[in-house]
Order: C-alpha cells, then sequence, then structure tokens
C-alpha cells in the first residue's frame, strides 16, 4: 500500500512537533512515529484528515489479529489519539476521531527489585582486574545508589558532576533536568575510575583531558559508552554467579526505590529522586513494600 503524500508531510510535522515542543524521548518519540507511520499505510491513499471514529474502530479491529500486548495496543491508542490531537491543534482536522477511544486495561505487575544481598553478590562478583572493569564496577555502584536511568548514566558528562557535595546532575525524560544524590561509597568508586582507570580504557586511540562536555564513561575507542554495553555487564555477571532472576539496569533502580521506601522515605523524596511526572509512578513501590511484608510476615509468624 502506498502512502498518501499530505499524510505523510502530517508525520513529518508531527515527528518535529513531539520531539521540539512536547520533548518526548527519542525512544517514545519513535514508538509514536512508528505506530503512526503503520496506520497511515493502513490507510493507504486514504487521508488522514478524513478519518472518522469508524475508521479508527476499523483500524483497532484489524490489529486485533496481530494479538499485540494489552501495554501495545495501549500506546497504539495513545499514539493515534496524540496524533489527532496534534492535527487538530493545527486546524487540519475538525475533531479528533480518537478522542472516545477507549484503551484496554493494562496488566498490573510489581516490578522486580533485588534483595541488598543480591546488588552485593552482583557488585562483588564485577572483575576489576582491568580498566574496563573498573569502570563496570562504578557503573553498577552508581545504577544502585542513585536509581538513575540507564540512558541518563550512559549520558552523564563531567559537567554534570559536583561530587564535592555528593550531586550529579541528569538530564530525565523529555530533557527534564534533577540533581540526584551519590553516596560516599559510589562517590569514591566514581572518583578512583576517573582519577586512575579512565585514561587507560581507550586501546591505541587519544583521549583528550575531559572538558565539561566530555562524557564521563567511555569505551575502548574513548567515546561515549552505550546502554547496550551497561545492560551486557549486567547480564555477564549476572550469569556468572548464577543468580535465579533476570536482572536489568531498570531493577537496580525499582531496588533502589523500593529499599528507600521500606526503609521510610517520604514517598515524594523518592518521587523527585527518580524524576517521576507523577507521584502515581512512584506509589507502585509502596505495593513492592507491602507485598514484600506480606512474605515476611508468612514465613515468620506462626500462625500464618
Amino acid at each position: 500500500m502506498g502512502l498518501n503524500s499530505s499524510s505523510k508531510q502530517d508525520l513529518e510535522d508531527f515527528r518535529s512537533y513531539i520531539i521540539v515542543e512536547k520533548n518526548f524521548s527519542k525512544h517514545t518519540a519513535k514508538a509514536y512515529c512508528t505506530d503512526i507511520l503503520d496506520f497511515l499505510l493502513w490507510m493507504g491513499e486514504e487521508s488522514c484528515e478524513d478519518v472518522n471514529f469508524s475508521k479508527v474502530r476499523e483500524y483497532l479491529h484489524f490489529i486485533q489479529k496481530f494479538n499485540y500486548k494489552k501495554n501495545t495496543i495501549a500506546r497504539k491508542i495513545a499514539s493515534i489519539r496524540t496524533f489527532y490531537k496534534y492535527l487538530y491543534r493545527e486546524r487540519k482536522v475538525d475533531s479528533n476521531p480518537a478522542m472516545n477511544l477507549t484503551s484496554p486495561k493494562r496488566p498490573k505487575s510489581l516490578p522486580k527489585f533485588l534483595t541488598p544481598d543480591e546488588v552485593e553478590e552482583i557488585l562483588n562478583n564485577v572483575k576489576m582486574d582491568t580498566p574496563p572493569g573498573f569502570r563496570n564496577r562504578a557503573i553498577l555502584e552508581l545504577l544502585w545508589a542513585t536509581g538513575m536511568r540507564v540512558s541518563e548514566l550512559s549520558g552523564l558528562n563531567f559537567g554534570d558532576l559536583n561530587l564535592e557535595h555528593n550531586e550529579i546532575r541528569v538530564f530525565g525524560k523529555g530533557a527534564k533536568e534533577r540533581i540526584i544524590l551519590v553516596t560516599d561509597r559510589a562517590k569514591s568508586y566514581l572518583q578512583r575510575y576517573i582519577e586512575s582507570a579512565r585514561a587507560l580504557i581507550p586501546k591505541g586511540f587519544p583521549l583528550e583531558e575531559p572538558a565539561e562536555s566530555s562524557p564521563v564513561f567511555i569505551n575502548n575507542t574513548g567515546y561515549r559508552l552505550q546502554t547496550k554495553t551497561i545492560r551486557n555487564v549486567i547480564n555477564d555477571t549476572v550469569e556468572k554467579i548464577a543468580l535465579p532472576k533476570k536482572v536489568t539496569p531498570h531493577v537496580f533502580r525499582h531496588s533502589f526505590a523500593t529499599h528507600l521506601i521500606e526503609n521510610g522515605a517520604d514517598l515524594r523524596v523518592v518521587q523527585e529522586l527518580l524524576g517521576h511526572a507523577s507521584i502515581s509512578n512512584t506509589q507502585i513501590y509502596t505495593h513492592v513494600s507491602t507485598q514484600h511484608l506480606k512474605e515476611v510476615y508468612n514465613e515468620a509468624h506462626p500462625r500464618a
């Protein structure tokens, strides 16, 4: 099927709008634009500006055969709704045909987290006999100590560090800036990495003196370390110790938040540290904490 030329231009304008004006992350913008492209390809030569509610419902009925998960269907509906909200704003349509669509209820699942002992086991099994190994230990210490996203950690520059005050500036979703706090232990590993290991990581590549815009974490060519490498570091370590859990950088983030709340941290403080736009996103960790309490209760109480 072809793509209507005016629809193609609408998609390009929409892409610019959600990235520049709405500050969507690259990942979210890509997902939304892919969803809209699929919809427009299904439309063929028919203009997206002539769509009504029935047509959108017809498309949703069409994609049911692909057996998408509820989360994916909900995102696709959100993508179309946002797309037509933009077209309505630009006065290219008279109404939003997706406004009254009902999204499927997303399955509620508690985020997976590690116990402090499991985190320590992972950290202590990162080999530190090479410069990259020392870098990897500093990275995992930071993930555990700060709860930052892996993309935020990969994006750290020297100008973001204020280690004298145990602070790091990060740019989260939508390029929102926030300050996170660092433990003395994590700061120690980070400082030792910067002072001794970082310059030894590039193999045969010149490394300039760090400037404010220089990446903190680098690969063996001297360029910024990518998130895939960080995930591989975790996978390799977890596989080595045969930990019976799937561990990702986000599991470190979940663990950070869960243990803060279990130890009495205020929900608003945790929200600020995580960079959640809404406190409803943070409240899931109170359920995790309650679930953990129930498990301990059932194991320990003689009448449970």
